[in-house]
């Protein structure tokens, strides 16, 4: 039986076992959904990607990153510390309640209210007040200069302001208050299940090609690559390097393929005591190893990249140099190609006073990105060749993030992306001091401080002048990547896969599989 022959059947019988479902319904398989309806919850790409199918941001983003209106349609700065926003006027919630600017105000002061596994001020850092000029006018003061600020909002939610501070994650996931003004309405939502959506007839953009969108998880990747042939969905994200291989040979499926901001990077703790013990012989070392640098710097060269790119992910990557893809604002050209060269990290290693080596534990997230659980057990592999004994766990997002948020690894890897397309939201993030008051370091889960890096950071927000904003950005890259605060390994490339010839497609360097986006194929 041929598989379309097959696929056919399925479909037949699905047909009469449920209630028949409009010939306008994309069924999508994913590694992974939202954890929760509530789009203040979670700075995850998985929650964002599926949660602005039902709630718009101020600012949105093409795919390639390029800024473009959303709810609002013009922004600039009124003087150093003020942003003002026009909004899109003639936009209703799904309720049919008018937009307005105090939607807007809701939602920025929410965000800091809201207590999730992952906390979404990092978006609004710089806000300092907001104040609503009209019913289509915003003006957001800013905690000093902040010429990122609309970057930042292109990861905005805009909620109702009738939802109401105490508004829980109970009132969203049960839909009453998962109202916003995007393009498709909340219909239901199963954790690791279906998210269910049916269009928005009064949507204020152009109207999606689809009545029906249903968002299956499916975090396996062998179980969601047999969905599509299976014809239990018409589309899937991540498909793994093994399976693209032979996609490639079938006339039946066709592949989309884009490079991505993704990067899988190893954060090691530096704090005093580490949150696992580091061993040698079975006796814990005194002090944290991974506050050398030269320690920081073996673990660096015994990475064979050309190896992770072309054996472990099948081409499917490439080499990472520093934390954002080249050509991003703040990526810097003084770091050079990243070089693998076992000796040498053998020889730091020793220095440091570790010549044999010690033992370590390494965490992982085994769902987040394409090849995170394989490129995982690989650094392990390349670890052993140094003399380390490297207790390698990949674990599900749903465990990682929560316990990385905790600070509870003394090493781990996971995927960041550059969503803004710029430097001070990873390197303010992720390598800046952590300082609750300036809103920075908030996803600094090692303990690495440098006073040097933060000061050439600093000023770089401080400055408006693009170019010498940009020339500071470079000179902080630098500084982090040279002292080894991150390890970035590589750069992820994702894979979609469809029946051929029947869907229009344009991937995203977000990873994003965006429903409204997706046209049949005419």
């Amino acid at each position: 039986m041929s598989r379309n022959v097959l696929k056919s059947a399925v479909a037949a019988l699905a047909l009469m076992a449920a209630a028949p479902v409009t010939a306008q319904e994309l069924v999508i398989g994913l590694r992974a959904g939202p954890d929760s309806i509530d789009p203040h919850w979670s700075t995850l790409g998985s929650q964002a990607e599926a949660l602005r199918h039902v709630f718009d941001t101020l600012v949105d983003v093409d795919e390639n990153l390029q800024l473009q209106p959303g709810l609002a349609v013009s922004w600039e700065p009124v003087d150093d510390t003020t942003w003002e926003f026009k909004l899109r006027e003639g936009v209703t919630f799904h309720d049919g309640t008018p937009f307005t600017a105090e939607d807007a105000k809701f939602s920025i002061e929410r965000i800091p209210e809201v207590t999730g596994p992952m906390s979404m001020t990092l978006y609004t850092k710089y806000v300092d007040s907001v104040e609503v000029v009209d019913d289509l006018t915003l003006r957001v003061k800013t905690k000093g200069i902040a010429p990122a600020l609309p970057n930042d909002f292109t990861r905005l939610f805009v909620v109702p302001s009738e939802t109401g501070m105490e508004a829980g994650n109970e009132a969203f996931n049960s839909g009453e208050k998962a109202i916003g003004t995007g393009p498709y309405r909340f219909v239901s939502w199963q954790p690791k299940g279906d998210l269910v959506l049916e269009r928005n007839e009064d949507y204020w953009g152009d109207a999606p090609a689809w009545e029906r969108v249903v968002r299956k998880e499916i975090a396996d990747d062998a179980a969601r690559v047999a969905a599509l042939r299976s014809g239990q969905v018409d589309l899937i994200n991540y498909v793994p390097a093994s399976d693209y291989l032979a996609m490639q040979n079938d006339g039946e499926v066709e592949t989309f393929v884009s490079d991505s901001v993704y990067i899988l990077n190893i954060a090691p703790n530096v704090k005093d005591e580490e949150p696992q013990p580091i061993t040698v012989n079975g006796e814990e070392v005194e002090g944290n190893p991974l506050q050398d640098k030269r320690v920081r710097e073996a673990l660096d060269l015994a990475i064979n990249r050309d190896v992770l790119v072309n054996v472990v992910l099948e081409g499917l990557g490439t080499p990472a140099n520093q934390l954002m893809p080249e050509g991003f604002f703040g990526y810097t050209d003084q770091i050079g190609e990243k070089t693998y060269d076992l000796e040498k990290a053998k020889e730091l290693l020793a220095e440091a006073g570790y010549p044999d080596g010690f033992e370590i534990d390494f965490t992982c997230t085994n769902n987040r990105v394409p090849g995170d659980s394989v490129v995982c057990e690989a650094l392990a592999q390349m670890w052993a060749r140094l003399g380390l004994t490297v207790d390698a766990q990949a674990l599900n997002g749903t465990v990682f993030f929560p316990a990385a948020a905790r600070e509870e690894y003394t090493m781990s890897m996971s995927a960041w992306g550059t969503l803004t397309g710029e430097a001070a939201y990873t390197y303010g993030a992720l390598t800046h001091t952590k300082d609750d008051e300036k809103g920075f370091g908030n996803f600094n889960r090692t303990g690495y401080s440098n006073a040097e890096f933060d000061e050439v950071f600093g000023e770089g927000t401080q400055t408006l002048d693009a170019d010498a904003r940009r020339t500071l950005y470079e000179e902080a890259s630098y500084i982090a990547m040279e002292d080894r605060a991150l390890i970035p390994t590589v750069i992820l490339q994702t894979v979609w896969a469809a029946d051929a010839g029947t869907l229009e497609f344009t991937p995203r360097v977000d990873q994003e599989t965006r429903a409204y986006a997706i046209t049949p194929v005419e």
